[in-house]
């Protein structure tokens, strides 16, 4: 049997097996194959695949030794029997084999039925298991249901109170914690929340919501007892990310937020793997020391910022190595304490910078802030200060609002509120607080004392149980209250203990329920007394009391009640009689000031009241601290150029101090500044923000929660400016010149003096390859260029160099390059040194060197001035040819770009060895940077002035002509006092035409120049001239003014006139005293100098002249009158001498004038004046009495006379005349030519303004186009234009208008007609236009109207009608014959029917017609009888119509009276329709 059979054997089982019904356990399975079933078949088999194997190898070797011996065997002999014996031994061993196989099969048969049968067994007992779990777990869950059942009906009745009690927001009590883990790994947050109702709980990654259904199996969140938790199952790469957890219920929302980072395993970061288990687990031995080197790039510096303002403090970093998933960590600081993240400040860290943002500033926020960078290589911090002013107060003079405050000691329904005073440098003191509270969750602040608090601390009761509120306060002094402070954090009315008590039942599912430990206690008790009653903290208005809760206290809700009583006294008073106190805690106001009391504290609940609790010890209200007393000396010193460090001395009594306020004056002013907007816990501070060069002192006052000491005393003066250190080391050592024996070596001067003047300079020498340096000089030196003797020719050396001053020595320079000592014989130059730059702006620099000290063959004759861009290649020559100077201004650069530059020196023999590289120069001017002024002195002294306010004690002032010291010579004067500095010119003229230029030591390149050139030495040599010979100066020149009675005044006035001041008029050379004639005073008060006189004559010709002598001052003014301008003169004051006369009597005030109304009517208007009821007014036209409706009435004092609708025959000589017995006046005004013409433009503006737009009349002539207006006529600048060409009034296009109106008629309008029309109408100085575009359907409207009133008219005018008319009555006696005559008329002829009582009137002998020559009609009665009367018609009518006339004909018998009848009328034609005629 071979393992093939023995499989299909197995095969068979397994489908006889499968035929049996599975069990219920292994439904449940997710496999039931063979593989699920046959591990011990699949065992035998292994065991019997290798024995047999082993079987088959043992055989073959067997065969093949049978084979051999056969073989040997059959060449011995020959006989067959031996043949037949070894085919009986393979046959015995044949059957052998199948025994074994046989007893072989039954083994495994029998241990297969075994395992079975074993299996069986197993499964059996695990059902039985399963059967006695399942029963326990439902017995569990129905005993659990009926203690939920037990315990909500034991609750029911008071659940409403215990919610309302429990309810509160939610409060995290352990926040998040950041992980860093490897990838593959699990990470597990968990935090802590409280809050009733239990709060709901969302995760957030990066700020979007995880959801579990999004990545089944990534992750995995839980909440068990408060305890919430989230875990991220084997995290990668990509779950690097912020996650946040909020908490909300229907109080309020709390969150929490940490950092995960996952690192990915690399190289050697491989973590160890644990011996038989399937992942690497990271040890913490094996995680790598990363080391971070952090440069800050950028820094913030000291900010300056108001409450309410925004800033972020921002550094740029390069961290090294970079990685993304890796970095090391941003921590800010201020004053010492972490920041964390809130709704005030958010934190960035990435990118390569890390910032702090403030999204609304307080004065909380005010400190040193630090930046500290962590990593495992160590700490990178930097640090600046920020100052928060306080913001612009509501009431003017209000104080600034409190900061920092804070809640402690939170109760079931107090809680004590602290914060720290603001600073009072400018306002009045603050005599008290006001505290506000605030409900979580709303906007209604409610003040909670009624009287300011005088000290920083305030407890707050009647808060409400399980709710949460946010407080803030306001400072009160005699001018106002302040804005509010920062609102605190929230803070939850609960009693801490009462979180002990809690014990969650948990009940059916996951729900659960919070109670108390009392709630499962047995029945109610009264509760014993409070224990411990004590009073924890003591002021001047107020105790609080505190005390242990009763034990036992019963499962009811607890309250309590406090009684004082006065020592000695005997007796009790219940302190909150109104009020039940729930946390064992209690502010007592209303204190006696100077008695001591003593107090006890009684529990109760709905059963009953405790017994009293013990009597405490006597307590007396008092302040248990006092104010401060004021700090020691203060001590100012110098730190930069625009800070100073203040020390002080701590106050000698300084109880619980909160820290310290430092104040600022600029010496001699007296107005004091605040330094720090929020007190400093240390005797130390650096005041920043002042100016360089300014002097200042300080002061400081310490705080605490009474109040703010008195101020210390004033500091010493100190003047802002950089504290003294040891100078910088010099740099650009150059080797200007060798012999072989010696070395001539220049260098440059320190970039930083250290404050102070450089007192020499140390050098120092090595020979190459040798270690020790050798001093050169033990002495200082002054320059700085030194030779270096008894050098070895041939050999190498380098140097260093130290500067020193009244600090001390410097750091020595680097050393320099080697220099070999060899002697220069070279026909050109040596290089040029000391190359230094000033002046630099934005676009320009100039650049001074010094000569080279070996001048070559022959002597320099000039140089060549070359630059680059800073890392660039080729060199740029500045000069195309040589200049001669040691300086040169370099233009046309590029702004923000940073060069170098490099001098070459000429001589006969050519261009010489370049300058050593100068170093880097940012073209960019300084921020401020000044430039030099010219001016002139009070004495009339020419200078050039500059100013510098970050001068050092080291500072010097240099002035220079064309870049050349000058100093003090004989023509230069130079005075520098403090940072001022000016250059005088003793004696200036052209020589000093020039560049000037002034440079600032010790300073950053301060340095300014300015051209003397020929016009501005002119301005200043005219301004040092008046100044040196004065000059009184006049703000007016001598003028004259003519009087209303023709009195003639001569003035002048000068700027200022002391009381010495003499003066003298002049006429025509001939000086004039005051007299009656000549009235001459002076007012030295304003400086006017005037004459008057009275009658001015021709006498008076001539030239006028004043002349003023003040001091050294003098000057004079000359008015010359004569021809012409004394003829005005004249005539202006014989012309105002009689208009004082005229206005003696009635006159006109102002003479006629007109005007045209809104209606376009033009008004004669005049003013009269002086008049009285007897005064007599007149309007005439050309000489002839001019009758109005109604007399103008004078007393109002203005006449007036309407013209309306002026035209032409308004023409004539208006006027208005006035007169009694004291004179008479008369205004004349003549309307014609152009003043008529200048009516009809005023008219014409009138009514383009009031043009109506332009109409379309259609008649039968064609169409009419009209513009309405308020007055029109034919006068007035009219134009029409067709297509903008100007319209003539012609027979196709006439041009006319009425009054009202101006039109233009197209006459039998065609296509050409189409198009746009204007209307102008022109008033001297505008165009008013109106237009209208006669085109397209309005010009084929108006068309269609045109041809059908065409028709009309035709029809109307062809019709039928009757020329001449017949009578409307008739009266004839009988027997009569009567005659109806009329004429018609018609084209075609009309027809002519005539009708008797409207019915057709048959022709006889007695009624007969006649028509002659179409025109003439006629109707005859002959022998009229009274059948005869009645209405008779005639209708005359052809194709266009006609009429209808009737008559009434009335018959009267022989004898008979006349009938009394109206007299006859021609009787009126009816129309008959041109349709109706048809």
């Amino acid at each position: 049997m071979d393992v093939c059979s023995f499989h299909d054997r197995l095969r068979n089982t397994h489908t006889k097996m499968s035929l049996v019904a599975v069990p219920f356990y292994q439904k449940r399975h997710k496999h039931f194959d063979q593989s699920y079933r046959n591990t011990q078949t699949r065992y035998l088999l292994d065991e019997y695949a290798a024995k047999k194997r082993a079987s088959t190898r043992s055989s073959s070797q067997k065969s093949f030794t049978q084979e051999s011996s056969s073989e040997r065997a059959s060449s011995q002999t020959s006989l067959g029997r031996t043949t037949c014996r070894l085919c009986a031994k393979r046959l015995n061993a044949e059957s052998e084999e199948e025994h074994e196989r046989k007893r072989r099969y039954q083994s495994l048969e029998a241990s297969y039925g075994e395992a079975k049968r074993e299996r069986f067994l197993r499964e059996l007992a695990e059902l039985e298991e399963n059967v006695h779990l399942a029963r326990s777990h439902a017995q569990s869950k129905l005993d659990r249901y009926a203690i939920q059942q037990m315990v909500e009906d034991k609750l029911a009745w008071e659940r409403p109170t215990f919610e309302e009690r429990m309810s509160r927001a939610p409060e995290i009590l352990v926040r998040l914690r950041s992980h860093t883990v490897w990838e593959r790994m699990n990470v597990k947050l968990c935090f802590t929340v409280q809050g009733f109702p239990t709060p709901v709980v969302q995760w957030y990654k990066d700020g979007i919501l995880i959801c579990q259904a999004e990545e089944p199996g990534k992750y995995r969140i839980e909440s068990k007892y408060g305890v919430h938790t989230l875990e991220i199952n084997r995290a990668d790469f990509d779950d690097t990310a912020t996650y946040s957890a909020v908490a909300t219920n229907a109080h309020g929302q709390v969150s929490t937020n940490a950092a995960v980072v996952v690192r990915r395993f690399r190289g050697d970061e491989e973590p160890f793997h644990s011996v038989g288990l399937p992942i690497g687990l990271p040890l913490s031995s094996v995680i790598p020391y990363m080391h971070f080197d952090v440069q800050f790039l950028e820094k913030f510096g000291v900010t300056f910022r108001r409450e309410g303002e925004t800033v972020t403090l921002k550094c740029t970093l390069l961290v090294t190595p970079e990685l993304k998933r890796v970095q090391p960590r941003a921590e800010w600081y201020r004053d010492d304490v972490l920041v964390k993240e809130s709704k005030w400040t958010k934190m960035f860290f990435g990118e390569g910078q890390a910032s702090l943002s403030f999204s609304h500033l307080n004065k909380d926020d005010e400190g040193l802030y630090t930046l500290r960078i962590v990593s495992r290589g160590g700490i990178n911090e930097h640090s600046a200060f920020l100052f928060v002013r306080d913001a612009d107060p509501l009431v003017t003079g209000a104080p600034g609002a409190p900061m920092d405050l804070q809640c402690h000691d939170a109760n079931r329904d107090y809680v004590i509120v602290t914060w720290k005073p603001p600073n009072t440098t400018t306002e009045s003191p603050v005599i008290g607080y006001f505290i506000d509270r605030c409900e979580v969750g709303t906007d209604n602040w409610i003040q909670c004392n009624d009287a300011p608090v005088k000290i920083c601390k305030y407890p707050v009761t009647g808060l409400f149980e399980g709710r949460s509120y946010i407080f803030r306060v306001r400072a009160v002094n005699n001018a106002g209250v302040s804005r509010p402070s920062r609102v605190s954090e929230a803070v939850a009315a609960l009693d801490p203990i009462d979180l002990k008590r809690l014990q969650a039942v948990h009940l059916e599912g996951d729900k659960e329920i919070v109670v108390y430990q009392d709630e499962l206690e047995g029945d109610a008790q009264i509760p014993g007394p409070p224990t411990n009653v004590h009073a924890s903290e003591i002021s001047r208005t107020y105790v609080v009391l505190s005390w242990d809760p009763p034990v036992p206290r019963g499962k009811e809700p607890l309250m309590y009640f406090i009684e004082k009583s006065v020592v000695g006294s005997g007796s009790w008073q219940r302190v909150n009689a109104q009020t039940a106190v729930r946390s064992p805690r209690y502010a007592v106001f209303d204190l006696a000031e100077g008695k001591s009391y003593v107090f006890r504290v009684l529990s109760a609940n709905k059963h009953g009241l405790s017994e009293p609790s013990e009597i405490t010890s006597p307590v007396q209200a008092q302040d248990t601290i006092v104010i401060p007393s004021a700090p020691g000396r203060v001590l100012a010193s110098r730190n930069t150029k625009t800070s100073v460090v203040v020390q002080w001395e701590p106050p000698k009594q300084q109880d619980d101090l909160l820290g310290y306020y430092v104040d600022c004056c600029v010496a001699g002013s007296n107005v004091w500044e605040p330094c720090n907007h929020k007190p400093i816990g240390y005797n130390r501070f650096v005041v920043h923000g002042l100016t360089t060069g300014e002097q200042y002192i300080f002061r400081v006052k310490a705080v605490n929660a009474v109040g703010t000491s008195e101020n210390s005393q004033e500091s010493d003066v100190i003047k802002v400016q950089a504290a003294l250190t040891v100078p910088s080391y010099p740099y650009g050592i150059t080797l200007l010149n060798c012999d072989g024996h010696s070395m001539t070596l220049g260098w440059k001067v320190p970039k930083f003096s250290g404050g102070a003047p450089i007192l020499g300079y140390y050098i120092d020498k090595r020979e190459a390859h040798h270690k020790n340096w050798h001093e050169v000089n033990a002495a200082p030196i002054q320059e700085r260029i030194l030779t270096v003797y008894g050098l070895t020719e041939g050999s190498s050396y380098e140097f260093k160099i130290a500067a020193t001053n009244l600090a001390g020595i410097g750091q020595p320079s680097d050393p320099s390059e080697l220099f070999k000592c060899e002697a220069w014989t070279m026909p050109e130059p040596g290089p040029a040194y000391d190359l230094t730059f000033c002046e630099v702006r934005d676009t320009s620099l100039v650049m001074l060197w010094k000569a080279p000290v070996y001048s070559g063959s022959s002597p320099v004759s000039g140089y060549f001035v070359d630059y680059r861009e800073e890392d660039a290649g080729e060199w740029v020559t500045v000069n195309e040819a040589t200049t001669a100077n040691r300086y040169l201004k370099v233009s046309d650069l590029h702004q923000g770009k940073t060069y170098v530059f490099r001098v070459r020196a000429v001589n006969a023999s050519g261009v010489g060895k370049p300058s050593d590289t100068s170093e880097p120069v940012l073209v960019e001017a300084r921020p401020g940077t000044k430039e030099i002024s010219a001016g002139v002195d009070e004495e009339g002294n020419i200078y050039l002035s500059f100013d510098c306010q970050e001068m050092t004690d080291a500072s010097q002032f240099t002035w220079c002509k064309s870049y050349e010291d000058i100093g003090d010579n004989e023509r230069f004067k130079v005075e520098t006092v403090g940072d001022h500095s000016k250059l005088y010119f003793k004696h200036p003229d052209k020589e000093d035409l020039g560049t000037y230029s002034v440079s600032v030591s010790d300073t950053d390149g301060v340095s300014s120049s300015f051209v003397l050139d020929p016009q501005e030495l002119e301005r200043l040599m005219a301004l040092s001239n008046e100044i040196k010979n004065p000059t009184i100066p006049l703000k007016s020149e001598l003028a004259y003014e003519i009087f209303d009675k023709g009195q003639v005044r001569f003035w002048l006035q000068a700027e200022h006139l002391s009381p010495d001041a003499s003066y003298r008029f002049i006429i025509n050379d001939r000086e004039v005293s005051d007299s009656e004639t000549h009235k001459i005073k002076c007012d030295k008060a304003t400086g006017i100098i005037e004459m008057v006189m009275d009658r001015f004559t021709v006498e008076n010709e001539g030239t006028y002249t004043v002349q003023i002598h003040d001091g050294n001052a003098k000057n004079q003014s000359s008015l010359v009158l004569i021809g012409d301008a004394f003829r005005a003169v004249l005539d202006e004051a014989e012309f105002q001498r009689k208009e004082f006369l005229r206005k003696q009597g009635p006159h006109f005030a102002e003479y006629l004038h007109w005007d045209v109304t809104e209606d376009c009517d033009v008004r004669l208007v005049c003013k009269v004046a002086n008049t009285k009821k007897e005064t007599v007014f007149k309007w005439l036209k050309d000489d002839v009495l001019y009758e109005t409706e109604k007399l103008p009435d004078l007393e109002k004092g203005v006449c007036e006379l309407l013209i309306p609708k002026l035209s032409k025959k308004d023409h004539g000589e208006y006027k208005a005349t006035l007169k009694d017995e004291r004179g008479q006046d008369v205004s004349v005004l003549e309307i014609a030519g152009k003043v008529y013409d200048d009516m009809i433009l005023a008219m014409s503006r009138v009514c383009g303004a009031s043009a109506s737009p332009l109409k379309i009349l259609c008649t039968p002539e064609g169409i009419r186009l009209q513009c309405f207006m308020k007055y029109f006529t034919e006068e007035m600048k009219v134009n029409w234009y067709h297509k903008d060409a100007k319209v003539a009034s012609s027979e196709h296009m006439r041009i006319g208008g009425s009054e009202d109106m101006a039109w233009l008629q197209i006459c039998e309008p065609t296509e050409k007609d189409k198009g746009k029309y204007t209307f102008e109408i022109f008033d001297g100085k505008d165009n008013h236009q109106r237009s209208l575009d006669l085109s397209g359907q309005a010009f084929d409207e108006a068309f269609a109207e045109f041809q059908q009133l065409k028709a009309a008219a035709f029809a109307e005018k062809n019709r039928g009608k009757v020329v001449g008319g017949l009578p409307d009555v008739v009266t004839i006696m009988e027997g009569k014959t009567l005659n109806l005559t009329c004429t018609v008329f018609g084209n075609p002829d009309p027809e002519v029917v005539w009708f008797k009582n409207d019915k057709d009137i048959e022709l006889s002998e007695h009624f007969s017609v006649k028509v002659e020559q179409a025109k003439y009609v006629s109707l005859t009665i002959k022998g009229v009888t009274s059948e005869d009367s009645g209405k008779y018609s005639m209708n005359v009518k052809n194709k266009y119509g006609g009429e209808k006339i009737d008559v009434t004909i009335s018959v009267y018998k022989h004898g008979e009276k006349i009938p009394d009848v109206s007299p006859p009328q021609q009787a009126k034609p009816k129309l008959i329709p041109a349709s109706a005629s048809q």
